[in-house]
Formats: C-alpha cells, structure tokens, sequence
C-alpha cells in the first residue's frame, strides 16, 4: 500500500469559480447633485443650470460615475437627464445610486456576461470566502446563470461544498 498523499479535489472535474474574478475592475466616481441644489436642499432651475454649466465635468472623464441625491429634496427626472448630459460629454458611464450599489450592479453585469455553455454540463463550485464582500444579489445571480446549464452547482470550497442543485 503507497503512503502516497493524493489530492483527489485537484485530480476532479470540479470547477471553482471565485465571483470575486468578476468584481469591476474600475473605480468608480460619485456625483451627489446636492451640491448642486440651493442651500443643498431644494432645486431652482435656474440656479441649478447655471451652477452645472459652471462645473469643470472633465474631472470625470471616461471613468464611471455613481450619480445620486444624498439630500433629502424632490428632484425632478429631468435634472438627473440634465446632468447626465453633461456627463456624456466627458465619455463617463453613469450608474444611478450610491458608490456601493453602482459597485454591486456593475458587479452583476460582469456575472450577467458570463458565458455560461463553457460551464455546460460541469461539477461548479462557488466560492464562498473571499478578499471583496459578496451580496445576496451576486450569489442568486450566479446561481440564475448557472442552473440551465451545469449538471451539479455547490456552495463553499470542494472539501465542504454545500449542494445547491444536481440536474436530475
């Protein structure tokens, strides 16, 4: 009998698959319009598009931008369409939220991209651990994208997989 160690997870046909490979790789910028309403609180349009067409939006060219409204004010539709014009004229690509809900669609998306037949008819495991927070929204994602295609899909690392679904 060899004493031979044999790593039988190495030697398997599981696939790990670390959802913090598809984290946005570009940081991402926050424009609260706030500073853009008077005395912070309300919008008066003429105010509003002076102070916009006074703003230095090259600050925010080609990076992505999280545009939002921290102050508790009424701002109509049109003044997020308005500055988003502005922004596209710096190439930006704009997200309505905060910084960390922008972070977690982009996150989304890149999962959403996937393609999924190279993962047609495989033994998946997702990664439950890792360096960058992971939401609920990122592991049903996964999960939605997956489920259709491979033949089993867990949970966790391959010495303690939880089982999510085996195609019957």
């Amino acid at each position: 009998m060899s004493n031979e160690i044999v790593n039988r997870v190495a030697n398997s046909s599981l696939i790990t698959i670390d959802l913090a490979d598809y984290a946005p790789k570009q940081s991402i910028a926050v424009l609260d319009i706030k500073k853009f309403l008077f005395e912070g609180i309300f919008l008066k349009e003429k105010e509003f598009r002076t102070a916009l067409k006074e703003f230095d939006f090259s600050i925010y060219k080609s990076k992505t931008v999280a545009l939002n409204c921290s102050a508790d004010a009424i701002v109509p539709m049109w003044a997020f369409m308005l500055v988003t014009s502005y922004l596209n004229t710096a190439n930006s690509e704009i997200h309505f939220g905060t910084k960390e809900k922008v972070f977690q669609q982009i996150f989304t998306d890149n999962i959403d991209a996937i393609d999924a037949c190279e993962f047609e008819g495989k033994k998946v495991i997702v990664k439950g651990c890792g360096q960058i927070p992971l939401t609920e929204t990122l592991y049903i994602a996964i999960t939605k994208k997956l489920q259709t295609t491979v033949s089993s899909l867990m949970f966790g690392e391959a010495c303690s997989a939880v089982p999510v679904f085996k195609k019957k």
